[in-house]
């Protein structure tokens, strides 16, 4: 009896790893795939891979768009064939047990230099879709001065205009 609830407890065990291994992969390969779709300017392959209520936030602060917002703003740069072409250079992926639901960061090479992109991914019928994603510029710690000053003006601006509400 033991011999066999130790075989059924390992069966078990490796289904879920093997499960696990494969929403591995296609968690990469989706993430890969959104981000070959905006480097060839594939805007529906792009915004497919995103759930209905996605939301993408970029790198300026007042750039947090829900999917229709971040289509609109996006769709001018697909339409010139100039979108953006982000290739992960290193990638964590944390698959909740439930296995319906993932995050991630990605450090990213860039026109801008290195970013980090993160997010969160949703399993949908089947398929890992992004539901949230957050484009950071990376600053070096012994760089970071220089950066604040710059940016302090119009950070106050903008967030004297988010109190104001």
């Amino acid at each position: 009896m033991n011999k066999i609830l130790f075989l059924l407890l390992s069966i078990s065990m490796l289904s879920q790893l093997q499960a696990q291994t494969s929403d591995t992969e296609l968690i990469n390969t989706t993430l890969d795939n959104w981000h070959k779709a905006a480097a060839e300017a594939d805007f529906n392959a792009y915004f497919n891979l995103m759930t209905k209520d996605a939301v993408f936030i970029g790198t300026d602060a007042a750039e947090v768009w829900n999917k229709p917002e971040f289509m609109a703003f996006s769709k001018p740069y697909f339409e010139q064939g100039k979108a953006w072409n982000f290739t992960s250079i290193d990638r964590n992926l944390y698959i909740d047990p439930s296995g319906s639901l993932a995050w991630f960061d990605e450090l990213l090479n860039t026109w801008m230099q290195l970013c980090r992109g993160s997010g969160v991914l949703k399993k949908e019928n089947g398929e890992w879709k992004i539901a949230h994603y957050v484009l950071s510029l990376t600053i070096p710690n012994d760089e970071i001065e220089p950066v604040i000053e710059l940016k302090k003006e119009k950070d106050s601006v903008f967030s004297n205009s988010l109190l104001k509400q």
